[in-house]
């Protein structure tokens, strides 16, 4: 029997990819161990043990931006965190340690180097987290989700994304889509979504667009986020909800999509085939911005500042987009032709030639 410990966490974009994974693993071999390592405060805490996974959790060291009190300890504390992840790895004898990156993947990949056992990694972002730049240096094999991904022996093998956005069939599903969400069979649909806190810029300029964009023909599907600071219009053809907890029929109906770029969404909409326009979070490292440049370069998306999303730019931009069906087609070929499905597969392959000393499937270098 196996024994996988897979260690990410802290936010969707790691905790996804990682379920991802465990599920594909758990299916093709139930005999398998899939032990899930992250911490008490992250969503993992949440969504791994209601997936039925074992999560076993250590402390959250964040490495130390300035120093201050928390500096001064964190040697000690750190240290504590990789002898716990040293103990869990020998005494459930842990065959292979697969990171996503997070918090908990730093000691991870450190105890799995102190007891000689093999290391794979996933980085989601096209723009590497720390954990994952210094994990890479000794790891077995490297997969990334984005070509160009700057990491040692990386290779790309795309997002390991949902069993359900794997195999979507977006037609066989849009009548149920369209009753799901109360909308009109009759009108493309464009999709906004800021992620499940919602994105301030995207929600007030697609609020105050609202008459114009549904008087060009279209509805749209708002998914607001939970910390939405904007009211629904309250006009017709357009759908303002807080959560969309069927995402995979959303992104059935969606003919266009106007998005933050986290990985997973510009990953699930390139691998659907949904044209964009990615409107990248403004705070952090800018790695949004690296995440929408390949499907961008290709002609399957549209980069714009975050300042740049106002009115002015819908009514100017948007609409004659939204007005022009054979670009509209033309983009979602394009975003189709560099988006991938088989992300999770690819990445279980990886795995396996860490296993076994392989040289995995035709995933190529990055």
């Amino acid at each position: 029997m196996t024994t996988y410990l897979l260690a990410g966490g802290g936010t969707a974009g790691h905790v996804n990819p990682l379920l991802a994974v465990a599920d594909r693993l758990r299916e093709r071999d139930p005999s398998c161990e899939v032990l899930v390592l992250g911490t008490a405060e992250g969503l993992e805490s949440r969504l791994v043990p209601a997936r039925g996974y074992e999560l076993l959790t250590i402390a959250k060291v964040p490495f130390p931006r300035r120093p201050n009190r928390a500096a001064l300890a964190f040697p000690v504390r750190f240290r504590r965190s990789v002898d716990d992840v040293a103990r869990i790895v020998r005494d459930r004898r842990v065959d292979v340690v697969v990171g996503f990156g997070g918090y908990v993947s730093t000691p991870a990949y450190l105890a799995a180097r102190r007891t000689r056992v093999p290391v794979v990694i996933h980085e989601a972002n096209a723009k590497p987290g720390l954990a994952n730049r210094l994990g890479a240096r000794w790891a077995a094999r490297v997969g990334v989700a984005f070509s160009g991904t700057n990491l040692p022996h990386a290779v790309y093998v795309g997002m390991p994304l949902r069993r359900e956005i794997e195999t979507l069939d977006r037609a066989a599903l849009r009548d149920e889509a369209v009753a799901f969400f109360d909308l009109d069979p009759s009108r493309r649909v464009l999709l906004v979504t800021g992620g499940s806190l919602g994105a301030r810029r995207i929600n007030r300029t697609m609020v105050e667009g609202a008459a114009a964009v549904t008087g060009a023909g279209w509805q749209v599907l708002h998914v607001a986020g939970g910390n939405a600071d904007v009211a629904d219009p309250g006009i017709d053809d357009y759908r303002m909800i807080a959560y969309a907890d069927r995402m995979d029929l959303a992104l059935a109906v969606a003919d266009v999509a106007v998005s933050r770029a986290g990985a997973a969404t510009v990953s699930e909409l390139a691998a659907l085939g949904i044209p964009a326009v990615y409107v990248p979070y403004p705070v952090g490292n800018g790695e949004q911005r690296f995440n929408a440049a390949d499907v961008v370069r290709a002609g399957g998306g549209i980069l714009l500042d975050d300042a740049d999303f106002v009115p002015s730019w819908v009514e100017g931009e948007l609409l004659p987009l939204l007005g022009d069906q054979a670009r509209v087609e033309g983009m979602a070929a394009a975003a189709a032709s560099v988006g991938r499905r088989d992300g999770t597969d690819r990445m279980i392959a990886l795995i396996d030639a860490a296993l076994g000393g392989g040289a995995g499937d035709d995933a190529h270098t990055a």
